[in-house]
């Protein structure tokens, strides 16, 4: 009995480990995708070479990455239209469904989420 709490226990860790881990990977994917198109934004916004390979390796690395949202923001915060131009910043939005493997916990499925806005030089 004691030994069935124990393995439920420490795969419960594992689980809670590797969603800080997956979480992490989200949170700097949306960082370097944010970095990168703001030196190369691509016409539509994210679509440059630079971007999207950046976008596989963080694909290969991270299971379940999903494609992110590109927009380009005024410093107000407000949608800009058209072209970003410098000055204007790229914002970089995306997600990753996280599933555990722990018989209890995998009941439900977690989205993580992040943002990253960069300014266009």
């Amino acid at each position: 009995m004691t030994i069935v709490i124990f393995v439920v226990l420490l795969m419960g860790v594992l689980d809670f480990g590797r969603a800080i881990f997956m979480y992490n990977g989200v949170s700097q994917a949306a960082r370097d995708l944010a970095r990168v198109t703001s030196v190369h934004p691509g016409n539509p916004l994210g679509s440059s070479t630079e971007t999207q390979d950046v976008l596989a390796g963080a694909q290969d690395s991270i299971f379940g990455l999903e494609d992110p949202t590109f927009s380009c923001r005024s410093i107000r915060g407000a949608a800009v239209s058209g072209t970003c131009l410098s000055g204007n910043w790229v914002r970089v939005d995306i997600h990753a469904v996280y599933r555990p493997t722990t018989p209890l916990l995998s009941l439900w499925e977690m989205t993580l989420s992040s943002s990253s806005s960069v300014q266009i030089p």
